[in-house]
């Protein structure tokens, strides 16, 4: 058969699935590797799906969203982050990886380069190698606690350099940036006339410390806006499998947006943006609920580390932990967090899915029971 094209057969493993999976196929494993909260889903979001279903309201919809979705998405940022966003600049999007492929797809041609964390999610790369783009890690160095330095990321611009991508609270670190980091962050792109993708999708759960969105610091007006901000439902509300976010995009590129959506998936469930409405206008126990338990689940996976001498980022916000177990991987995380599968029954997400300094280190997912979570970290092997 034909080969398929160069820039598909160079897309490689995503190693949080390929660990995951071979966990499923282990009876009884103790899965720690994926980002999937465990509560049910309140039932009036249930129900706001289902009616939609029973009074057969499943013909397409706008490009953008139910108008009422679109709103309630604009609200809750407003309210959250104060930036005067209407509804105007918000696209309901099949979950944050279609937003984020939806972004890239009207930002990158073939050849541009995009800055990505590194450590960082795998899919900032994998996607926009499949728009022919290449994707540029900037450092987060243990040194500096993970964070992004400005003169490391602007040592990087070339005249091919097209978009800086912000990921904060960040998956798989737990760190927050400070205001001022951001805002020195946004001057950055301004500076360079670079867009910015900002991956907001934990922004409901920090701990002490606030979420601060660029898009405060960005223009007003068309022409001087540059960020576009991927949301999503599916861990704020625990929403995974309805795929279901929103991204705002700057002022003047409506109808753009509606060209690019159009040819990418039309338009979103209807069902799936019916029970969106509800979770986001309805009771929010379930974000409480769920906030309290990442934040107690952190603080118990602290403590199990800390007595086994596992140094680890304090995580001021999502829900994992990024713990260096150098000692005991021998610098081989990929090739360790399978051998502890097999001989321990814990599956752990290795650091070099997110890029190469994450050699050494593994994530550990804080949302399920905290007792799996103890029992799991209790295997570890402790750092002499």
């Amino acid at each position: 058969m034909p080969e398929l094209a160069a820039h598909v057969r160079d897309v490689p493993i995503n190693q949080i699935r390929e660990i995951t999976e071979a966990a499923w196929l282990t009876p009884g494993a103790v899965v720690l590797s994926i980002g999937e909260p465990g509560f049910p889903l309140p039932r009036h979001v249930l129900d706001a799906g289902m009616a939609c279903l029973d009074r057969d309201e499943t013909n397409y919809t706008p490009n953008a969203g139910i108008p009422a979705l679109r709103e309630a998405f604009a609200a809750r940022f407003r309210e959250q982050q104060g930036c005067e966003v209407g509804a105007d600049r918000v696209y309901v999007v099949d979950g944050a990886q279609q937003g984020l492929h939806f972004a890239m797809s009207l930002l990158l041609s073939p050849g541009d380069e995009i800055l990505i964390p590194n450590p960082g999610y795998p899919t900032f790369a994998m996607t926009s190698r499949l728009l022919n783009a290449v994707p540029v890690g900037y450092p987060l160095y243990p040194d500096h606690g993970f964070q992004p330095r400005t003169g490391d990321i602007e040592a990087l611009i070339t005249d091919r350099t097209r978009v800086l991508v912000l990921n904060s609270p960040s998956n798989p670190l737990g760190a927050v940036l400070s205001e001022d980091l951001t805002k020195e962050l946004v001057e950055l792109a301004r500076r360079h006339d670079l867009w910015v993708i900002s991956d907001e999708c934990y922004e409901a759960f920090t701990y002490d410390v606030p979420h601060v969105s660029p898009a405060r610091f960005d223009g007003d007006l068309p022409g001087e806006a540059r960020v576009f901000t991927s949301l999503t439902l599916s861990k704020t509300y625990g929403l995974t499998g309805l795929r279901i976010g929103a991204l705002v995009c700057p002022p003047g590129l409506e109808q753009k947006m509606n060209n690019v959506m159009e040819s990418i998936v039309s338009c979103v469930a209807s069902p799936s943006q019916y029970a969106a409405l509800a979770a986001l206008t309805g009771p929010q126990d379930y974000v409480r609920h769920a906030h309290e338990h990442y934040r107690t689940n952190r603080d118990a996976a602290s403590a199990v580390l800390d007595s086994k001498g596992i140094p680890y980022l304090k995580a001021d916000g999502a829900f994992y932990l990024w713990a260096d177990v150098s000692h005991a991987s021998g610098g081989d995380v990929r090739g360790w967090v399978r051998r502890f599968l097999a001989e321990s029954g814990v599956a752990l997400a290795p650091g070099t899915a997110f890029g190469s300094i994450g050699e050494g280190w593994v994530r550990i997912a804080l949302c399920g029971k905290r007792q799996e979570l103890l029992d799991g970290l209790a295997r570890l092997p402790e750092r002499a």
